[in-house]
């Protein structure tokens, strides 16, 4: 069964960048769609990125475009969210996700994705 564990969050300044990344065990993340989500205190969970099961394409919400960038390694079953230009909007609990096939590539709905990370911090200071 696909386990999923989130690394790479901690306290950066603004204008810092952080490497998150989301490794698999228990399964291959090979063909699963993955995003990462993020929900900061008081906040509704929300989608900051995916990328397709077949590796293909990517995709970004407009506050991180230019700035985050997401990426897939096959050979150690892993998703990097790579983060650039930190702000303090930024701040959250980042979580990756992972539903199999690319039927809900492109969604951030939650429910759409099965599997899910414990999700690690992201602090951005002023």
């Amino acid at each position: 069964q696909l386990q999923l564990v989130e690394s790479g969050g901690g306290l950066v300044q603004s204008g810092g960048s952080l490497r998150l990344s989301c490794a698999a065990s228990g399964a291959s993340l090979n063909y699963y769609t993955v995003a990462w989500f993020r929900q900061a205190p008081g906040k509704e969970r929300e989608g900051v990125s995916c990328i397709s099961g077949s590796g293909g394409g990517t995709k970004y919400v407009e506050s991180v475009k230019g700035r985050f960038t997401i990426s897939r390694d096959n050979v150690k079953s892993t998703v990097i969210l790579q983060m650039n230009s930190l702000t303090p909007e930024d701040t959250a609990v980042y979580y990756c996700a992972a539903v199999w096939g690319d039927y809900y590539y492109g969604s951030y709905a939650p429910q759409d994705y099965d599997t899910w990370g414990q999700g690690t911090q992201v602090t951005v200071s002023s």
